[in-house]
């Protein structure tokens, strides 16, 4: 990331690689409910016509609606799956980011927009060939709904591994993985491309000072972006990947029935859950993460310091 000032010391890749993980994991911690809420909206208008297709409304009619008829512990279905994805997820498509920036610029500082848009759908691809397993459980966890019996899809996050690759292959672990590194090529572009540039506008022009209201300021531009660009693939991303075997022939034929049967504003289903969650997680991680790599640097220098 920009803004390293001479007179400071560059963070290790290591200290990048588990700073981003570390800070992913924390923001996911705070925003997964919203995150659950979009996924439920992104959802509804799968069912056939008529069964109850408008169940929830708006981000906080589905929070309340999921408390009252799951209970409050229902907001956080799938997080071990989804603090799993993250420090690995996260860990690669963050923490690899200014490594592959010098990879392109071969090991210069200057990087023009186009290399940081190659190092950001990079590093967005390499980590969905980590963490897609821990994403379509993730998903799987957020979109189940309690039976009437009480009995749910999956009982517990490594029952969900074992069912989905005995019912549908190893495969379907990797269900939606085209998808989804489009998704997140243009997520990772999107976020920390428009991240690295505002927060290089903002101390280019002496706006403020390399400090939290200015990575505050970066991280909500970030979000916003983000989620306009990316909140159709990602509808389609969460529709292919929460589907049964068979019920989709691939992505694009997923998009295609979306369009048929609900019109273009399918795509933007769970648009302001989506930029809650995605505004708010980019805040908290990225702010995060920026004071991690400096605490851990400042406490690398300590220790190799000599008495």
């Amino acid at each position: 990331m920009v803004g390293i000032k001479p007179k400071d010391a560059v963070p290790s890749g290591p200290v990048k690689f588990f700073g981003a993980g570390t800070a992913a994991c924390i923001a996911d911690l705070i925003t997964f409910p919203l995150d659950t809420a979009k996924v439920r909206l992104q959802i509804q208008g799968e069912s056939i016509k008529g069964e109850g297709a408008v169940k929830y409304r708006g981000v906080y009619g589905t929070i309340t609606t999921m408390v009252r008829t799951e209970g409050a512990r229902s907001l956080y279905n799938g997080l071990v799956a989804g603090l799993q994805r993250q420090m690995s997820f996260a860990s690669v498509r963050i923490g690899l980011y200014d490594s592959m920036k010098q990879f392109y610029t071969r090991g210069t500082e200057s990087a023009g927009i186009v290399v940081r848009l190659m190092a950001g759908c990079t590093t967005g691809a390499m980590a969905v060939a980590f963490a897609q397993p821990t994403d379509v459980v993730k998903v799987r966890f957020q979109a189940q709904v309690r039976l009437p019996g009480g009995g749910r899809r999956y009982n517990s996050t490594l029952d969900a591994y074992r069912t989905i690759a005995r019912d549908e292959g190893v495969r379907g672990l990797w269900k939606g993985c085209m998808p989804n590194i489009t998704r997140n090529a243009i997520v990772n572009c999107a976020e920390l491309v428009t991240y690295d540039l505002i927060k290089e506008l903002i101390l280019k022009y002496d706006l403020m000072t390399d400090n939290l209201p200015c990575h505050f300021t970066a991280a909500f531009g970030a979000g916003f972006c983000t989620t306009v660009v990316a909140s159709p693939v990602d509808v389609v991303k969460t529709r292919f990947m929460n589907s049964t075997d068979g019920k989709y022939r691939s992505a694009i034929n997923c998009a295609i029935i979306m369009v048929r049967n609900e019109g273009p504003s399918a795509f933007y289903k769970g648009f302001m859950p989506s930029f809650l969650r995605l505004g708010s997680w980019n805040i908290v991680m990225f702010v995060t993460y920026e004071q991690i790599k400096r605490h851990m640097t400042r406490a690398q220098q300590y220790w190799e310091t000599p008495l």
